[in-house]
């Protein structure tokens, strides 16, 4: 124990160092750092809207159409497992060179983007550019927690994490934009000269790492645990889409994950610089707090995924104008993380927590109430009600652990808040899409597939066509109700019985969708009721007197 304690008081001076801008900044460079701390995450943030807006012009121009679900599987994949190894490497080596190093990386990731000539290409280099993502991403919360105090801490992080909802709202716009006035590869070069300048401001204002012991890498514990979280991830993204979820591939994946995970448990249990040490899950307060980030993360995207869903299948309006409807939500969702940065200090971390998820739990409440009547300003302000909830939550994951651990542990457990919610992301479009899927087969085999039975012959390869898609994918039938065009060519009389029943079962099942979300929202709301008392410091790094807390 005190062999134990010696070594991490050792971490600790070895860590403060280097690690005190004031120290090394007698004229105080914080505002050049916090400057390039934005630039560089709202235009991190901004490329995962941005390149949507651009698909179908990269299609049309580099064609592989079946591949293009693959600039965004593969961004997802590197980034999500990059985040955690990121963390621990900013506490190992320090935060200036971790984070130049994955801006450096997402720049030349994005050049090489621009000059893609065909989709393969493209598709590796988005690979590259998700590893530069994945390690910017937790990077600006590290800093935030390096060089505020506690108080201040807040509301810095209540206005990083609005980057992100703004970057949701003008991503598209200025995607569409770039699109229509030069090329789609300046989608991917506008990252050159801004990523630069923000290399340029960090690399000045960041203080650079003095370490004296030998740095060790747990590179076993890296191996297994980026097989086992793509496997995964492969897993959740192929079931029931690409493969069966019975099927020897998705399997495969599964047992391979598994298997990798575990190994993954031991080693870092052994290991003397772990990637994500088991010991943190004996702690009360990051158990909980990354409990509640997954679950929130899987319920928010009940909404997220399914309301433009809702709007352009069943009110009839354009993919366009459904994304609007999220408009709101993002606005509202930027509001509250901004006052919840300054709330916090008054109520509490845990009052304020189990209030934001009350909240989204009665937003999915009244997403269970749309009808074939809905207006499109109610769903909107539906939508609301979760992003308030939402913006009153997020930037508590990342704080109340930056108050609750020391400075050598800052990077490694702000970094596994980002990586649970972006698992939790992941599984909530998986589980919420079967569910949809297989509310929708039952309500389709019962009520559609007798009435298309009674179709003439003529129409016999369309029906056919129709009900194998029943049994293996009844949300592309809902297609119909999406493409006005196509709806146009098919016959009047089969239009008219078909679509009343299509949009009676995607209400259902969207309801169905919503309900779940709605639990998982809660499960997130009752956890949030044992989060221990965090204490907001007046000190930096988080060397702040929280009481260690108990075990879980």
């Amino acid at each position: 124990m005190e062999k134990a304690m010696s070594s991490s008081k050792e971490k600790e001076a070895a860590y403060d160092q280097g690690s005190s801008l004031e120290a090394h900044d007698p004229n105080n460079r914080k505002g050049l750092l916090v400057a390039g701390l934005i630039i560089a995450m709202l235009f991190g943030a901004l490329d995962g809207t941005i390149v949507g807006t651009a698909m179908p012009r990269i299609v049309g121009d580099l064609g592989g159409l079946g591949l293009m679900t693959w600039l965004t599987t593969a961004y997802m994949l590197t980034s999500t497992v990059i985040v955690p190894i990121a963390g621990k490497l900013a506490d190992l080596m320090g935060r200036r060179v971790v984070y130049v190093t994955g801006l450096s990386i997402f720049i030349i990731a994005s050049a090489l983007c621009g000059l893609s000539q065909n989709m393969t290409e493209l598709i590796l280099f988005r690979g590259l550019q998700g590893i530069g993502g994945g390690i910017m991403m937790p990077m600006a919360m590290i800093i935030i927690g390096d060089i505020f105090t506690g108080k201040q801490r807040a509301k810095w992080q209540g206005v990083f994490g609005a980057l992100f909802g703004l970057s949701s709202i003008i991503g598209p716009q200025v995607g569409g934009w770039i699109v229509d006035a030069a090329s789609w590869r300046w989608v991917f070069y506008i990252n050159l000269p801004v990523g630069v300048l923000a290399i340029v401001l960090i690399a000045i204002a960041l203080p650079k790492f003095q370490r004296k012991d030998k740095v060790q890498f747990d590179i076993a514990g890296m191996t297994t645990m980026i097989v086992g979280v793509v496997s995964l991830l492969l897993a959740l993204t192929f079931g029931g889409k690409n493969f069966a979820w019975v099927s020897w591939q998705v399997i495969g994946l599964i047992v391979l994950a598994v298997v990798s995970l575990v190994s993954f448990v031991v080693i870092e249990s052994k290991a003397k610089e772990a990637i994500l040490p088991v010991s943190l899950f004996r702690n009360k307060t990051f158990t909980i707090i990354n409990g509640v980030g997954f679950l929130m993360s899987v319920g928010m995207f009940g909404a997220i995924m399914f309301v433009p869903l809702f709007m352009q299948g069943i009110v009839g309006i354009s993919p366009a104008a459904s994304g609007t409807v999220m408009t709101p939500m993002m606005i509202t969702m930027i509001a509250a993380s901004v006052l919840g940065g300054q709330m916090v200090q008054k109520i509490g971390v845990r009052t304020q927590m189990g209030i934001g998820m009350v909240i989204m739990a009665v937003g999915f409440i009244l997403l269970t109430t749309l009808s074939m009547t809905t207006s499109k300003l109610t769903a909107s302000s539906f939508m609301m009600v979760i992003g308030l909830g939402m913006g009153l939550v997020m930037p508590l994951l990342t704080l109340a652990l930056q108050e609750s651990f020391p400075k050598s542990e800052l990077g490694v457990v702000t970094s596994s808040s980002q990586f649970f919610r972006q698992i939790g992301g992941t599984f909530g479009m998986t589980i919420l899409g079967a569910i949809m899927n297989h509310h929708s087969s039952n309500l389709l085999t019962v009520n559609l597939v007798p009435v298309l039975k009674q179709i003439p012959q003529q129409g016999s390869t369309l029906i056919s066509d129709m009900i194998a898609k029943i049994s293996s994918d009844p949300q592309s039938l809902y297609s119909v109700l999406l493409n006005p065009e196509a709806l146009s060519q098919m016959p009047q009389a089969l239009t008219a019985q078909i679509v009343p029943i299509l949009k009676t079962a995607l209400v259902d099942s969207l309801h169905t969708v919503f309900m779940f979300g709605l639990v998982f929202v809660i499960l997130g709301a009752i956890l949030s009721l044992f989060v221990g008392k965090v204490q907001l410091s007046d000190r930096k790094g988080t060397d702040n007197k929280n009481e260690p807390q108990e075990a879980v």
